[in-house]
């Protein structure tokens, strides 16, 4: 017989179980604490599109404290087929016309919007009328101003609003920013990013400039702007951009087909990024460091992530692989949203965290139209613009 169980009253606390593991090897997970599912925070997801229907409602089996309840779609033949499939109740799925009567719906606390980019600030801000907290997708919007309409919304509903930096609730690219802050190889000196993929079909949505509100920059560009923030905590005082769409190219007709750009950070730190909407996937980044290096490969990807560190000893080179246990990157953000819901907390990346990206990327639009260097507004501080640390599960 095994020794027993410690299997604690308190739900949110794991069972611990007899230890069979020497500490030669790594540690196991605590066992999984999932919430009953009639605790657990239901969210009406706004849009059935490629994110949702492959990664956000596959990633709710995953979630502990999150559950699909309500579904918003513009096609009947997609809503009924998807809550068929999650046993989403039949007079829980809308149309866009009927949006507004999710306020009805006791069921849900959170609506998650899953659209265009020009569509998130309507759609936040008739959610937030409607008394729901918004988690939605990035760039939180197509202007900086229609990301203070969002964020004014939300505070006049009082209701929470977050912005799904799925790479900042991602435990390869959170222990990539504790060894930065804990100055494990030193202090940071530059930092190369890369996220770039091969785009197709010049009507998609993302091809055109008044639904996407701009090309490589706001769809891949901005994980790059968004984690080198991220992991130094400081904010750039300067951008330098340059931009370039191939001639004749149907697909870049409205947006830019790549973006290169650099941020200059307090201390002398430089960090340049490329995107690209028409090359291989690759998406990476390297911190230099006085002392070694920092690289991940698969960096923005939802999975994959590969770790690996230098330094010298002694005589020695060290190049070391590092290996975590892996969380999906959107069952993470959820719960922590559910988190702040339940326990009345502001989330770790509100709507102040998304507006500071847009006024980036609105400087680096700028720098490229005028071909010099912008100036950003000094921001005093770190991780300014972030709310508190999510809880580790």
């Amino acid at each position: 017989m095994s020794p027993p169980a410690k299997v604690p009253a308190d739900v949110n606390k794991p069972i611990e179980l007899e230890a069979w593991k020497s500490d030669v090897d790594p540690k196991s997970a605590p066992t999984p604490t999932p919430l009953p599912p009639d605790q657990r925070v239901g969210y009406a997801l706004v849009g059935l599109g490629h994110l949702t229907l492959e990664e956000l409602l596959p990633a709710f089996g995953q979630c502990k404290k999150s559950k699909p309840v309500a579904l918003v779609s513009g096609s009947p033949e997609k809503l009924k087929k998807v809550a068929q499939q999650y046993d989403i109740k039949p007079e829980s799925c809308y149309s866009y016309a009927d949006y507004d009567k999710l306020k009805d719906n006791p069921e849900v606390k959170v609506i998650y919007i899953v659209l265009p980019n020009s569509m998130h600030a309507e759609y936040t801000i008739r959610g937030a009328k409607a008394g729901k907290h918004i988690l939605c997708e990035k760039p939180m919007a197509n202007s900086a101003k229609e990301c203070e309409q969002m964020i004014d919304a939300c505070k006049k509903a009082n209701v929470k609003l977050m912005i799904a930096y799925r790479i900042q609730y991602e435990p390869y690219n959170r222990e990539v920013r504790q060894m930065i802050r804990d100055n494990k190889y030193g202090k940071v000196k530059y930092i190369q990013a890369q996220n770039s993929q091969s785009s197709a079909n010049p009507d998609h949505w993302r091809h055109k400039k008044a639904l996407a509100g701009g090309g490589a920059l706001p769809d891949i560009g901005l994980y790059c702007l968004n984690t080198a923030r991220f992991l130094l905590g400081t904010e750039p005082t300067e951008v330098f951009g340059y931009s370039y769409s191939t001639p004749g190219n149907p697909l870049f007709k409205e947006i830019e087909e790549v973006m290169s750009w650099q941020m200059r950070f307090p201390d002398g730190i430089i960090v340049d990024n490329i995107t690209h909407y028409n090359t291989h996937d690759s998406r990476f980044y390297r911190v230099n460091a006085e002392r070694g290096w920092i690289h991940i490969n698969n960096a923005y990807a939802y999975k994959g992530q590969q770790l690996q560190t230098s330094y010298a000893e002694g005589p020695a080179k060290m190049e070391n692989h590092i290996t975590l246990s892996s969380k999906n990157q959107f069952a993470a953000e959820m719960d922590h949203f559910s988190e702040c819901i339940l326990a009345n907390k502001d989330p770790h990346t509100p709507g102040e965290e998304g507006l500071q990206d847009q006024r980036i990327m609105e400087a680096i639009y700028q720098s490229a139209r005028e071909g010099r260097p912008v100036k950003l507004a000094p921001v005093q501080g770190t991780d300014v613009f972030r709310g508190p640390e999510p809880k580790e599960a």
